[in-house]
């Protein structure tokens, strides 16, 4: 019995010890999140309004462009995928690497042939196990990007693009993240970046609202040619930082959980110590008892 007890307070002891790396882990995504919240928030209005900026663009001028035309027949295609380099984050890196499958199986079924583009550890490692072909990768910045780390994402993408396909360029640019919506819910998304959608913008645009009228100096090709880069880094960007904050909330939540199920484990393990403990005891006093007992009977038989 002493042996088993033995037992119990071990695991006690490493369970507790566990418990506070994970309480300390659980604070460290709690206070990055809030920074890579409020870096969410200042980027997204630039993002936005440059997006409008190109489609408004798009919409005053009939100049065929990589940015706004589509390709007659689409043949190509170039999804980047956005993982961390770190896990405990519970399924964070499972559902965008699904999201980004489901979307390379779509483009396959069309008839495009995918170039796929990875930023993270988790998500390079799967695809190498996997043996799935990898255009282009990158690691080391996924907890905290900067906008220099986006401008290096985004400049083979742009190269990709601005190609014929039968240089290997391509048609279509999509991305794959995921969404911070709150602290407790993050989206895996995927999005077309390029070409933009106009029809889409025009059905975005408030019922009434009047499209003004633009003339370009030197021209509008010259206008999108200067776009073009800085729309795509913006949009990395923004999708690096979207990501990088739900994967500190995801970490945040999973530590939490983790802590928890640590401490239930500790109660768990105490009650099953204080039970051995107590048998352990039960059974000195019986044997006590019972030593005692033998000894009276021979004293007894012995004054016989």
């Amino acid at each position: 019995m002493g042996a088993q007890l033995r037992v119990y307070k071990r695991r006690i002891r490493s369970v507790t010890a566990t418990k506070k790396i994970t309480k300390a882990m659980e604070m460290i995504a709690a206070s990055r999140v809030v920074k890579a919240q409020r870096k969410v928030a200042a980027s997204a209005p630039y993002a936005t309004e440059l997006t409008r900026a190109v489609r408004a663009v798009g919409t005053g001028s009939n100049t065929q462009h990589p940015l706004t035309t589509e390709a007659k027949t689409a043949t190509r295609a170039a999804v980047l995928l956005l993982t961390s380099d770190r896990g405990l984050a519970g399924a964070f890196n499972a559902n965008a690497i699904k999201e980004a499958e489901q979307l390379t199986a779509r483009l396959e079924a069309e008839g495009k042939q995918v170039d796929t583009y990875i930023v993270g550890r988790r998500g390079i490692a799967h695809y190498n196990f996997r043996e799935q072909p990898i255009t282009d990768q990158w690691t080391g910045f996924t907890d905290e990007p900067t906008y220099a780390d986006a401008k290096k994402v985004a400049a083979p993408l742009i190269e990709a693009i601005e190609k014929d396909t039968a240089n290997g360029g391509v048609d279509e640019l999509h991305i794959v993240y995921t969404e911070f919506v709150s602290m407790m819910t993050q989206t895996a998304v995927e999005s077309r970046m390029l070409p933009l959608s106009i029809e889409k913008a025009a059905e975005e645009a408030p019922r009434g609202e009047i499209l003004p009228l633009y003339e370009f100096e030197p021209s509008a090709e010259d206008v999108l040619d200067a776009l073009l880069p800085r729309y795509v880094e913006s949009r990395i960007y923004n999708a690096l930082l979207q990501s990088a904050a739900s994967k500190h909330a995801a970490t945040r939540r999973a530590m939490k959980s983790a802590t928890d199920n640590a401490g239930d484990l500790i109660t768990s393990l105490s009650r099953l110590a204080n039970a051995a403990r107590q048998a352990e005891i039960t059974q000195e006093i019986s044997e006590i008892v019972g030593g005692s007992a033998a000894l009276a009977d021979a004293t007894a038989g012995s004054d016989k």
